[in-house]
């Protein structure tokens, strides 16, 4: 347990990856609840039967939760090839800001939001969390 003027490099990386795994958590969070959404509202274009969707989102859910823990121990390697796959990840989302699949998601109310702006908010939020990861996988200075 940290003590709050505990400032020695050990407590500080610790603190660090705490934070990383946050970040991560509400990544993966906020990408399975869109898209959970995407899903259910019929336009991703993939046919999903209720099997296969307990099935990929079941899957997804675990990894919200077993990563974060992972990440929360300190486990540097996988931290690091987590960096990699958000990185890899932010250029997909890089590529439907660039040419949208479609124009705009209906929303709850009948609004709609632009899929690009969708994916710049996306974006955001992936490379937010690549950095709190590499921050901590590679003991990078604030």
């Amino acid at each position: 347990m940290l003590r709050p003027g505990d400032r020695s490099g050990m407590a500080i990386q610790q603190v660090k990856f705490r934070q990383a795994a946050l970040s991560y958590l509400v990544y993966g969070c906020l990408y399975l609840a869109g898209a959970a959404y995407i899903a259910a509202s019929g336009i991703s274009g993939r046919a999903m039967t209720g099997r296969s969707a307990l099935v990929w989102f079941g899957v997804g859910a675990i990894l919200v939760i077993l990563f974060p823990w992972l990440i929360s121990k300190g486990y540097v390697w996988f931290t690091r090839t987590l960096v990699l796959l958000l990185l890899f990840r932010a250029v997909g989302v890089v590529r439907v800001i660039v040419r949208p699949t479609i124009a705009a998601v209906p929303l709850i109310g009948g609004i709609e939001l632009p899929m690009r702006l969708g994916a710049f908010f996306f974006l955001l939020v992936t490379l937010g969390a690549g950095y709190m990861l590499a921050r901590a996988a590679w003991d990078l200075r604030p």
